[in-house]
């Protein structure tokens, strides 16, 4: 009896083991979407899940929230307790992106974009090509510790996955995180009632912020932190809004990215001109051409335009920011007008930019739109729109820009970005009247740091210059001129005639600069 009940414990201790090493495998499934596509009119893909439904559904959402459709899964297939459902629906209307949720767990959802429409991938808002895997939630305790063999099955199965703060802290392993950094689909999508926070982790540079922190990257932790602004922050940014005659449609929220070594030693974490996605719930529906996303500076008690993009739906209003830099943000609405931009071919663009706080008018009342810009006044103009951190910038090298001038910190920071040069003499000429030629490549450097620059080849910058028949009197800046052209930024003074050399204007300004943030996606 002994040598068969010694075989039948060792039998059942081997079907033990081998379950217990399926169970990471089955845990770890949760459900999700993978390979969806969204091409000529018609949706397809897969929903996988440990929990097997008998009817198993997708319902589909166009970008306002309105019902569009269901697919419904033709077939699936299991493999180690993983069902892996099947579906697609033909004869979809053509939207830029689609809104889909399963209709297993009722617990995830998942946004594919149209590939027709020149925007690949899809996913919750990363970004990078097509069949992104839209992963599971963890739930992340109010003292932000994260299971780093839970997170890195996670990420082995999905490209995007969710961490659901308990709390206002999320403090995730470097050394899972390294070992995604070449993989540009990779994606944590950090959030709690306050907001969200997508953190692409090819954008992370971990070697260097172990190297600052003296640690090695297996001791190193990334903190993510999302949390309500301080008192003192929410006055002033209420009080700041006053002054400006506008309203705060949003709660103040601070969020935070930095390295942490022993001995809770941190270091702020370089974005460089990564724009990484933040999103803020608002209190109500909002004009896109009236609210803009604002950055609050406690120093300075100002506020400040960031780029971002507002939706509504049933569902909820939202606005989604996208900043290199981290602070306190909030939205705010705000309708400005002049009385001497009334009529003007450039009012819609001069008013909604006056709203976001990019330009200002002479005085309340008056824009003064014919009015020459000096080189100093448009890069101050590109740097707010692309809502740069003027704290951080140096100090400029050219002997023509004191440190004492309004533009010292606006030049420093443009100069960083690689958006303006100075003259061989290393002088900016900073108050000297700018050419449509120099605002041009202005523009261009800006779409290029933004990356959403054109390329343009030698054969299409000469067609594209072909037909002004003063293009010979550019005198250094044709492919800038031509990119401008292709990116819709822009247009000749006649149809053919394009005045590179003719001194720019404030309402030329002002509709380059909407133009360079609709393209860049930075507005809507």
């Amino acid at each position: 009896m002994k040598p068969a009940v010694f075989k039948k414990t060792a039998q059942v201790t081997v079907l033990m083991m081998f379950i217990s090493a399926l169970l990471p495998v089955l845990a770890f499934a949760a459900t999700g979407f993978k390979d969806v596509v969204y091409r000529n009119n018609s949706v397809s893909g897969s929903v996988y899940s440990d929990v097997y439904s008998v009817n198993a559904q997708v319902y589909l959402y166009d970008p306002n929230g309105n019902y569009v459709g269901t697919a419904s899964s033709a077939t699936y297939s299991v493999y180690n307790g993983v069902y892996t459902y099947d579906f697609s629906l033909n004869n979809v209307s053509s939207y830029s992106y689609l809104k889909l949720k399963e209709k297993v767990t009722d617990s995830v959802y998942y946004t594919v974009y149209n590939s027709n429409s020149g925007r690949p991938g899809g996913g919750g808002g990363g970004g990078g090509g097509g069949g992104i895997i839209s992963g599971p939630s963890i739930n992340v305790p109010s003292d932000g510790s994260i299971d780093a063999y839970t997170l890195e099955n996670a990420l082995n199965n999905n490209d995007i996955v969710e961490l659901v703060l308990s709390g206002d802290v999320a403090l995730i392993p470097a050394k899972v995180l390294a070992k995604f950094t070449g993989d540009t689909k990779k994606a944590l999508k950090i959030k709690n009632d306050k907001g969200s926070y997508m953190l692409p982790i090819h954008v992370l540079k971990l070697d260097d912020l172990a190297g600052k922190l003296s640690v090695s990257v297996d001791d190193m932790k990334i903190k993510v932190s999302i949390s309500a602004a301080n008192e003192a922050a929410v006055n002033g940014i209420k009080n700041a809004a006053t002054a400006l005659g506008a309203t705060v449609v949003s709660g103040a929220v601070d969020f935070n990215l930095s390295a942490v070594g022993t001995g809770d030693k941190t270091q702020a974490v370089d974005l460089g001109n990564n724009y990484i996605s933040r999103t803020l719930p608002l209190s109500k529906a909002v004009n896109p051409g009236t609210a803009t996303a604002v950055v609050y500076d406690p120093n300075t008690q100002k506020l400040s335009f960031v780029p971002a993009l507002f939706s509504s739906s049933n569902e909820s209003n939202e606005a989604v920011i996208k900043r290199n830099s981290n602070s306190i943000y909030t939205v705010i609405e705000l309708s400005k007008s002049f009385e001497d931009v009334k009529g003007h071919w450039a009012q819609s663009y001069i008013n909604l930019l006056a709203n976001k706080l990019v330009v200002d008018g002479v005085t309340d009342t008056s824009f003064e739109p014919e009015r020459n810009i000096t080189r100093a006044e448009f890069a101050a103009l590109v740097v707010r729109s692309l809502g740069l951190d003027q704290s951080a910038a140096a100090s400029s090298s050219f002997k023509d820009v004191s440190s004492s001038e309004w533009y010292a910190s606006v030049v420093a920071s443009a100069v960083n970005a690689k958006i303006i040069d100075g003259y061989e003499d290393n002088t900016f000429k900073p108050n000297q009247a700018i050419s449509r030629e120099e605002l041009a490549a202005m523009v261009v450097r800006a779409l290029a740091y933004a990356g959403a620059k054109p390329d343009v080849s030698a054969d299409r910058q000469s067609e594209l210059l072909a037909k002004f028949k003063d293009s010979s009197k550019i005198v250094w800046a044709q492919n800038e001129l031509a990119v401008a052209i292709e990116a819709g930024i822009v247009d000749g003074m006649t149809d053919t005639t394009i005045e590179p050399s003719k001194q720019a204007t404030r309402a030329q300004s002002a509709t380059m600069l909407n133009r360079l943030l609709t393209k860049a996606n930075f507005i809507n």
